[in-house]
């Protein structure tokens, strides 16, 4: 480089140091803007030989680092003098030590928690990539800040990409995807979360991306001219009623339009909500609600709403602070509409996240703010031991699930994932109300512990100190608190009652003249079909092992001891060792299985329902007939599952090839001519299924048919329900079910 351009390059990097001071979201005191100036004179002089592959000097991306953290996420000098140096002890010879003794432990601690994220290995396989997704998050433990000036990298990463090869492109891109962008959604950054998501399609999908922001523009125009009619409108109303307000009109993020049009499987032309009006108002504190609902009144004056669609969050804030009302009305020309409705203080929040929520609590600091936030994520750092793939679905799932707000008997308001259960609340409340939970009333009605709660569900729980976790309950919980306490818990039962199990086994084996070895112990487990000893004692422990069972095993063994020995005298080449470890293990069973270790067991399908393979079942142990199967959404399920969950087995088809089933199923519609002749030849000849019986009958232009058909699962049966919704003239297809 000429000595112009770096005398250029100097100038640039002193404005770009001013620029970040003068758009600190935070006021910085003198003993900041001195914090900030030394950071920025490390930073500086480290990486002054190093230049990024675009060819401008690397120091150009620790300032812009730094200015996200300043100005979009809203941190103060500390975390703004750590971005400067996040890259400093990765590339230089300045240790974590040195850090530390020329700033302060603070500083030095959030700059070595960067270094090991980054010092992570890059080109992994997956679950490799999850093991270190996991270390990630659990430098949360330590301090919230690090991941949020690691989201700033991340985002400066993305915006200056072009350079790189394509794959990396892609691969950091899907990684933002997968893990960045909702960690940030889950902060509350819902600005850098957009960006993300948009840059992370534009590298995964750039084809798709380009075309959607070219209709965009396109279309840009026409939006505006829209938006303009609408804001004119409401302006005059607004102005009346004396509000002090800004609106602006905004286009929907193109990920969110991608997501819709994937979603809904629509074209863009079909994705009706691609723009939406965000009116920011002027309120004091104690008037913000009154003036959110005054605006709200003033919109649908003009525009009929959506009220399946109105969204309250500023009676009930979202968990990540987010406060808003949202209100989708009909527009003009018959478009629907998002109005965002949001107070300046809301604003901010929403846009900075926990910074700017704690600045209007009374002045908090940064760091005392974020404390409260890290507690929510402890609840999926709780299990070590679980699998790091599970660990990061889990995560990622809490982390973008849609809440519900739920209530105590005694009105105290709850916040759970969009599917959580009745079960799952029981267990945030305190994992040892979860674990006693018998049962639970929602609304004051008693319901099955896998009822999905709904926002403004009251919920009680009954506990009962006897009450023990079955290995059904994990199907009946969505949250990972309650899952790994549910294992934690059924782990430790499995442990004591094979403790038992092995005990009386010794006792019965000695009985039948048998000595308990360690040999025995694998005859045993091969003769079961099991997997493990822990399997073989645990099953003896419940009882699942009766002793004509352990009494066919000695006599199999004593006969292939004596055969052993009748070869050796008879000196045939043909011994039978092998026989010690054949099953004798009858094979008169269903395709249906039970339990986590898919036990085959004899059982008899209810009437009620009349289940056939592939539907979802349960199994119900009767007092006198055994085990009953029924199908999950019999309509004896709910009470099966309230009153006698202790009774509840789970059940899952293994192989539907062989049987036939009935099944009956009601057809109504309009009286078109011909409709019987297409129904008949849709079920006989294209589905390959066995009519049983049909009956068919008209009134007053309306359709009603009963076909009783035989099918061999129920694949092929949704498959031909399908085929006979697409009749001409058919309006509904249901399958019966008795009562």
């Amino acid at each position: 480089m000429t000595e112009i351009d770096i005398e250029k390059e100097n100038k640039a990097i002193a404005q770009e140091y001013k620029e970040l001071l003068r758009i600190s979201y935070q006021t910085l005191s003198p003993t900041d803007k001195k914090l900030i100036r030394k950071a920025f004179d490390v930073a500086v002089d480290a990486h002054k030989d190093q230049r990024r592959k675009s060819g401008e000097a690397y120091i150009f991306h620790p300032i812009a680092v730094a200015k996200i953290v300043a100005s979009e996420i809203g941190l103060g000098a500390t975390s703004i003098a750590a971005a400067l140096m996040h890259d400093v002890v990765e590339d230089t010879p300045m240790t974590v030590e040195d850090i530390e003794r020329l700033f302060n432990p603070k500083v030095a601690q959030l700059v070595e928690g960067l270094t090991k994220i980054s010092l992570v290995q890059k080109d992994l396989n997956a679950s490799m990539q999850a093991e270190n997704f996991r270390k990630m998050i659990l430098t949360l433990n330590d301090d919230v800040r690090v991941i949020l000036i690691k989201l700033a990298d991340r985002l400066h990463n993305m915006q200056t990409m072009d350079s790189m090869a394509e794959y990396k492109q892609t691969k950091i891109a899907s990684e933002t995807l997968y893990i960045y962008a909702p960690l940030a959604h889950r902060l509350g950054l819902y600005n850098i979360k957009t960006k993300l998501e948009d840059l992370g399609l534009k590298y995964t999908e750039p084809a798709v991306y380009e075309d959607i922001v070219s209709k965009i523009r396109e279309t840009k125009e026409e939006q505006d001219a829209y938006i303009k009619d609408i804001s004119d409108v409401l302006k005059k109303s607004l102005d009346n009623e004396g509000v002090d307000y800004i609106i602006k009109g905004r286009p929907k993020s193109i990920y969110s339009i991608r997501r819709k049009m994937r979603a809904q499987n629509v074209t863009f032309d079909e994705v009706y909500d691609k723009f939406a009006l965000r009116i920011v108002y002027k309120a004091d504190a104690h008037e913000e609600k009154f003036i959110a609902w005054k605006i709200y009144s003033i919109v649908t004056d003009h525009y009929r709403p959506s009220p399946s669609r109105l969204r309250d969050w500023i009676s009930s804030p979202k968990s990540t602070g987010y406060e808003a009302l949202h209100i989708t009305v009909m527009g003009p020309k018959g478009r629907w509409v998002e109005v965002q409705v949001r107070s300046e203080r809301m604003d901010e929040i929403a846009e900075k996240g926990y910074a700017a929520h704690y600045k209007y609590k009374n002045g908090a600091t940064e760091e005392s703010g974020l404390d409260t936030w890290l507690n929510l994520l402890r609840e999926a750092l709780e299990n070590p031991e679980t699998n790091a793939v599970d660990f990061v679905e889990d995560f990622k799932m809490n982390l973008y699930s849609k809440e519900i707000f739920v209530f105590t008997p005694k009105g105290e308001i709850k916040s759970l994932p969009k599917g959580a259960t009745s079960l799952d609340f029981a267990f945030s409340i305190h994992s040892e109300i979860g674990i006693k939970t018998r049962g639970t009333r929602v609304n004051g009605r008693l319901v099955p512990l896998n009822y999905e709660l709904k926002s403004g569900d009251q919920v009680e729980v009954i506990t009962s100190p006897n009450q023990k976790p079955t290995v059904n309950w994990l199907e009946y919980v969505t949250t990972s608190r309650a899952k790994n306490k549910i294992k934690n818990v059924l782990n430790e039962n499995t442990k004591k009652i094979a403790e038992e199990g092995k005990e009386l086994l010794v006792r019965k084996l000695k009985h039948l003249k048998v000595t308990f070895n360690e040999q025995v112990t694998n005859e045993l487990v091969n003769f079961f079909k099991l997997k493990t000893s822990l399997d073989l004692f645990y099953r003896v422990g419940i009882g699942a092992i009766e002793n004509q069972q352990l009494k066919d095993y000695a006599a199999q063994k004593s006969n292939s001891f004596i055969n052993f020995f009748k070869n050796k005298i008879k000196r045939t080449k043909d011994t039978a060792d092998e026989d010690i470890h054949k099953p004798v293990i009858s094979s008169n069973y269903d395709m249906l299985v039970f339990g986590t270790e898919h036990d085959k067991l004899d059982y008899k399908l209810s009437q009620c329902c009349n289940p056939i393979p592939g539907d979802d079942v349960f199994g119900f142990v009767t007092i006198n007939e055994g085990i009953k199967v029924h199908k999950k959404d019999c309509p004896n399920a709910i009470g099966m599952q309230s009153n006698y969950a202790y009774r509840i087995m789970s059940a899952k088809w293994i192989d539907s090839s062989q049987e036939e089933f009935k099944a009956i199923i009601n057809i109504t519609g309009m009286d078109v001519l011909g409709l019987t002749n297409q129904l008949t030849k849709v079920i006989s000849n294209n589905m390959s299924v066995n009519i049983q019986s049909i009956s068919l009958s008209t009134d007053a232009g309306i359709f009603h048919g009963q076909v009783a058909v035989i099918v061999k699962n129920n694949t092929i049966l949704k498959k031909m329900i399908s085929a006979i919704k697409k009749i001409d003239g058919v309006d509904k297809v249901t399958r019966e079910y008795r009562t």
